[in-house]
């Protein structure tokens, strides 16, 4: 299935690539349109993978709290 191209937020993009997620469908989007992906496996893959890049947004951020938090003395530790 081909549908026009739409303007869609960077957000929705999985990592700068073509693949977008919209509810439960993945969509491959180029400037010309777009073609929703239905292949389970492929579409498996963009799960988990979207999956870990969230969890890897997650411990950045964790990571970068950590670091505004000031060490506590060695008397403390």
């Amino acid at each position: 299935m081909r549908t026009s191209s739409s303007p869609l937020a960077r957000s929705e993009r999985l990592a700068r690539s073509p693949a977008i997620q919209r509810g439960d469908q993945w969509w491959l989007v180029t400037g010309s349109g777009s073609i929703l992906a239905t292949d389970p496996t492929f579409t498996g893959e963009l799960d988990r993978f979207a999956a870990a890049m969230a969890a890897a947004d997650r411990a950045v951020v964790d990571l970068r709290s950590c670091q505004d938090v000031p060490p506590a003395p060695r008397w403390q530790r």
